[in-house]
C-alpha cells in the first residue's frame, strides 16, 4: 500500500477510498511487542525509562520506536516477514551491510537486518526531537554519531553485548542511517529562525500565504525540502504551544524525559474555502501527497484532507467548509469559491484567521496512553478531556478543552460587513472571545495508521453521477460526525 508520490495520482475520491482502507495490523502489532519485550529483559535502564515515560508523561515507549535491529540469521526476521515486513526498495534505506524492512499497512518501525550484528541480538533504536537533549535531560555522557543538526544522529545509549541494545535517534528529512552529507549547519540554523519568527498577520490573507510560500521556497533552496520540510513543522508546533496552555504544560513534561514531541502523529490546519487550494500548493512544495479525505456530514458542513510526506513522516488533516458534491471532485487542486455562509471550519477562519498564517494550527495529536494522560492532566494541572470523539480498541481521539481566544475587531468587523455574523453574536466574541486551538490525546494500537473514516464511503457513493437518485441516497445516510 506504498503511495505514488505524485498528488495527481491520487485526487480521484474513488481510488482513495480504495488506496487507503487502513486497518489493525494485530499481527504485526504482537511481533512489535515480542521483539521490544525480549530486548528489555536485557536492558535495566531501558526498561526504567520506559516506565518513568509512561508515568510522568503519559507516553509509551512503543510509540516511540523508530527501528528494530536484528542479525542477518535472526529468528525474528521470518516472523516479521509473515506479519507484514516487506524488503524496502528506498536505496535510502539499503546499504552494504544492511537491508532495510518496511510495514506498508501501518505505522511500524522500520527493521533494519546487519550482517555484522549477532544472530539474535536486538537493538531498539526510540526517537527523539534532539539526541542531546535526551542525554542532558537523563544526566547521561554518550558519544553521538554525526555532527550537530545533521539529517541523522544517534548515541548508544545501552548495549548488553550479544543480547540487545538501546540507542536513541534524531531525524531531519532523512529515512536512512548516513550520519553525513547534511546541509551547511549554519543555513539550517538560518532557515528554522525564519520560520520560527516569520511574520503572520498581514492585511490580507493573500499576502501572508504569499510571503509564506516565499519563504519556505527559500528554505528549500537553502538545505533541501525534506529538511525545510522538518523545520517548518517544529516551528509551527513552538508557534501553536504559546497559544495553548495543555500544550505547554504537556511539552515540559517530555522535554524534562528529552524526548521534545517525538511522539507527535498529525497536525491539524484549519483553512477558508478560498485559500484552501494554496494551502495544498504549499504542503506539496514542502513533499507531501494526498490522502485519503474526509467528510464530517451535510449538517456540519466540512471535510477535509489527509496529506503525508513520505520522508519526514509528518502528517497533515486540512478542514474546511465543503459540501458532499465538492468532496467527490479535486477539491485539493480545482479550488473553492468563498461561500455566502460560513460553516465550522469556515467561522473558526473568519474569527482567527488561516491556520498556516496568523491563527497556527488547531490542534497537535501526539500519541499517549490515553488513560494516562488524562488522568494526569486533569489531576496534576487541572486541564480537563472533552468527550472522546473515537472510543475503538485500535483508535481512541479526545480534544483537551478547547483554549478561548480573543478576537481582534478588524476580524470582527469584516465578518459583519460580510453579514457573517449578526451584532449580538460579535458583542458576544468581543465580550468572551472564541475557541482557538486543542492538544488532541490519541492512542493507536496494532500500527492503525488511519481515522475515523464512518461514512466517507457512502457519501462518495451518493454523489456518483453515475448513479441514479443520488438525493434519495443522502438522504438515507447517518450523517454523524467523522474524523477530526
Amino acid at each position: 500500500m506504498q503511495p505514488s508520490t505524485d498528488s495527481r495520482a491520487t485526487t480521484k475520491a474513488a481510488d482513495l477510498l480504495v488506496d487507503f482502507q487502513w486497518k489493525p495490523e494485530t499481527e504485526a502489532g504482537a511481533w512489535v511487542k515480542l521483539a521490544m519485550n525480549n530486548a528489555m529483559v536485557s536492558l535495566p535502564w531501558a526498561s526504567s525509562f520506559a516506565f518513568k515515560l509512561q508515568r510522568d508523561a503519559g507516553v509509551r515507549l512503543i510509540d516511540l520506536l523508530d527501528t528494530v535491529f536484528l542479525g542477518q540469521e535472526s529468528c525474528h526476521l521470518p516472523t516479521a516477514m509473515q506479519a507484514g515486513w516487506v524488503a524496502s526498495d528506498r536505496p535510502e534505506l539499503n546499504g552494504q551491510h544492511f537491508k532495510g524492512y518496511e510495514h506498508p499497512g501501518g505505522l511500524f518501525p522500520t527493521i533494519a537486518v546487519y550482517d555484522d550484528i549477532d544472530t539474535e541480538e536486538i537493538w531498539l533504536a526510540m526517537k527523539v526531537e534532539f539526541v542531546a537533549d535526551f542525554l542532558a535531560a537523563n544526566d547521561l555522557t554518550r558519544s553521538i554519531e554525526g555532527e550537530p543538526w545533521s539529517p541523522y544522529r544517534y548515541a548508544m545509549i545501552e548495549n548488553n553485548f550479544g543480547k540487545a541494545a538501546f540507542a536513541v535517534a534524531e531525524r531531519h528529512g532523512r529515512i536512512g542511517y548516513c550520519t553525513s552529507a547534511g546541509p551547511d549547519v549554519c543555513q539550517a540554523i538560518e532557515v528554522y529562525e525564519s520560520f520560527r519568527t516569520r511574520a503572520r498577520d498581514f492585511d490580507s490573507e493573500d499576502e501572508a500565504l504569499q510571503y509564506t510560500i516565499e519563504l519556505v521556497d527559500a528554505g528549500i533552496a537553502k538545505i533541501g525540502r525534506d529538511y525545510a520540510c522538518d523545520r517548518f513543522f517544529a516551528a509551527e508546533r513552538d508557534y501553536w504551544k504559546k497559544r495553548n496552555r495543555a500544550a505547554q504544560f504537556q511539552k515540559s513534561r517530555q522535554d524534562r524525559l528529552g524526548i521534545g514531541w517525538a511522539n507527535h502523529d498529525h497536525h491539524t490546519y484549519r483553512s477558508s474555502r478560498q485559500h484552501f487550494k494554496a494551502l495544498v500548493e504549499l504542503w506539496e512544495k514542502l513533499g507531501f501527497y494526498c490522502r485519503e479525505r474526509f467528510y464530517a456530514g451535510i449538517e456540519a458542513g466540512w471535510g477535509a484532507q489527509v496529506m503525508e510526506q513520505p520522508i519526514t513522516g509528518l502528517i497533515t488533516f486540512n478542514d474546511v467548509d465543503l459540501s458532499p458534491e465538492e468532496l467527490a471532485g479535486d477539491f485539493s487542486h480545482d479550488g473553492l469559491v468563498e461561500s455566502q455562509a460560513l460553516q465550522t471550519v469556515g467561522l473558526w477562519c473568519g474569527l482567527h484567521g488561516e491556520a498556516v498564517t496568523l491563527a497556527g494550527m488547531h490542534h497537535l495529536e501526539g500519541t499517549f496512553d490515553f488513560v494516562e494522560l488524562q488522568n494526569q492532566m486533569e489531576s496534576q494541572a487541572g486541564i480537563r478531556t472533552m468527550k472522546p470523539f473515537t472510543d475503538f480498541p485500535y483508535l481512541k481521539q479526545a480534544f483537551t478543552e478547547g483554549e478561548r481566544w480573543p478576537v481582534q475587531e478588524k476580524r470582527l468587523q469584516m465578518l459583519l460587513d460580510k453579514l457573517l455574523v449578526t451584532d449580538e453574536q460579535a458583542d458576544r466574541f468581543r465580550k468572551e472571545g472564541a475557541i482557538g486551538s486543542h492538544l488532541e490525546n490519541l492512542e493507536r494500537n496494532d500500527g492503525f495508521k488511519g481515522f475515523n473514516q464512518k461514512g466517507v464511503s457512502e457519501i462518495i457513493a451518493a454523489t456518483d453521477p453515475r448513479r441514479q437518485a443520488a438525493k434519495d441516497a443522502f438522504e438515507k445516510i447517518d450523517y454523524k460526525t467523522v474524523g477530526e
